[in-house]
């Protein structure tokens, strides 16, 4: 949320490049014959990281990442609309190839599934009305209600760090912000930047403003987003790296992030192999 979730971005030719070599992947990988093609689960609910038109066409940063790679993967790619809280156990069972939809890189997480090396970075930070109080300890959530999106990294934090709020859950981040809007919670945590592009810049978030600190705690929101993957399919992982260090180095990364953000989304760690 800065919680998780855009398939939540990126230029031609590098992408086609990128995308080609993320295919050939997912096809050398077990069980894949040669000519499939590779299957992206995406939430489809975490603007402006991913999202789907009431035609069905999937648009964000994410899916705009994983058209790039496919490209520079020359693969054949079909993008599957999923709900977040089925993405890793319908990946374990085989109904898609990769997760692009801004999934973060935990511990927790690598014992089921793995990643490539991450493709943006962004904090954790809460939202609320404008003035209300929060200091860097958090201390002000203490008797509030707070609400998050259910099945994140972010709802993880929160019941493990902060058993004096009243904790919501909802099952989207649209649903969520709309409590927030209706007064229902008194703070939304999440994700930074699908907070500000989802909400804050939108009509909806009028009177609502970032509040607190942000937070990075490695032992919730990891060390970056990444392209999930199958445990074990070190082919298509690698494939996926290297399309990721070509869209950089192509510039076809920073393209698509300037189409949604002002600031810079760029991991310390893109490029290094994990």
């Amino acid at each position: 949320m800065l919680n998780d979730r855009s398939c939540r971005p990126h230029r031609r030719a590098a992408v086609l490049t990128l995308l080609g070599g993320a295919l050939l992947l997912a096809a050398s990988a077990p069980g894949l014959a040669q000519s499939q093609t590779l299957r992206i689960a995406v939430e489809g609910e975490y603007p402006p990281f991913n999202a789907v038109a009431d035609g069905g066409k999937f648009s964000g940063f994410d899916v705009d990442i994983a058209q790039a790679l496919c490209a520079a993967m020359q693969a054949s790619c079909k993008l599957v609309k999923q709900r977040w809280d089925r993405m890793i156990p319908d990946l374990v069972s085989g109904r898609y190839e990769m997760i692009v939809s801004s999934m973060s890189v935990t511990s927790s997480r690598r014992q089921q599934i793995d990643f490539s090396d991450p493709y943006y970075q962004t904090p954790a930070k809460f939202v609320a009305k404008k003035g209300a109080p929060l200091d860097r300890s958090l201390a002000d959530l203490r008797g509030k209600r707070v609400g998050v999106q259910k099945g994140t990294n972010h709802e993880q934090f929160l019941a493990s760090n902060h058993a004096g709020i009243t904790l919501t859950r909802y099952e989207t981040l649209a649903k969520a912000t709309a409590a927030l809007s209706a007064g229902k919670i008194d703070y939304l945590f999440g994700d930074a930047m699908a907070l500000d592009k989802g909400f804050l810049k939108m009509p909806k978030g009028k009177g609502f403003a970032f509040v607190g600190p942000d937070l990075r705690d490695p032992r919730y929101f990891g060390q970056g987003i990444a392209v999930a993957v199958q445990k074990g399919n070190a082919d298509l992982r690698a494939r996926l790296n290297q399309a990721l260090a070509e869209i950089k180095a192509s510039g076809r990364y920073d393209e698509i992030q300037k189409k949604y953000f002002v600031f810079e989304t760029t991991p310390a760690a893109f490029g290094v192999t994990q």
